[in-house]
Order: structure tokens, then C-alpha cells, then sequence
């Protein structure tokens, strides 16, 4: 993380941006002192819609049994 001083930020304001885009964070400060911090902006997730799968999809009666095969794999014999 990168600290610069607001003269600075005006006069680079361009590569500050790139960095900010690479994932690095910058702040910026005023008289040594923090007041603002450059991040890449990030688009908000759109929320999940429920049931879009409803009808499309049939989950078994004996879907939470267990498969003897498969725990003498895990337990042995």
C-alpha cells in the first residue's frame, strides 16, 4: 500500500489509477495524515434469484443414504 501526498496525486493521478486497477491500494494524505484511499472500482453482484432451477432438477428419495462401498473405502473393513 502506497502513501502519497495530495500534490503528488494531482500530478500523477494517471498511474495512481493503474495501480488501483492492478489491485493495489493507494492513500492518499493530507499534512502526512490519511484522508482518502484509492481502490479499483468493483461492480456490485446482482442478487440471486430463488427457485430459477424449481421443476428442472429431481433429488432422490435415498439421496442422504450412505454406499457401503464407498465407507469401507473410508473405514475399511
Amino acid at each position: 500500500m502506497q502513501v502519497i501526498n495530495i500534490h503528488q496525486a494531482k500530478t500523477q493521478l494517471s498511474k495512481l489509477i493503474e495501480k488501483a486497477l492492478v489491485g493495489e491500494d493507494v492513500i492518499i494524505a493530507k499534512a502526512g495524515k490519511p484522508v482518502a484511499k484509492l481502490t479499483a472500482y468493483k461492480k456490485p453482484l446482482k442478487p440471486r434469484k430463488l427457485g430459477l432451477l424449481k421443476g428442472k432438477i429431481h433429488v432422490p428419495d435415498n439421496f442422504d443414504d450412505e454406499d457401503e462401498e464407498i465407507n469401507k473405502l473410508f473405514y475399511g473393513e
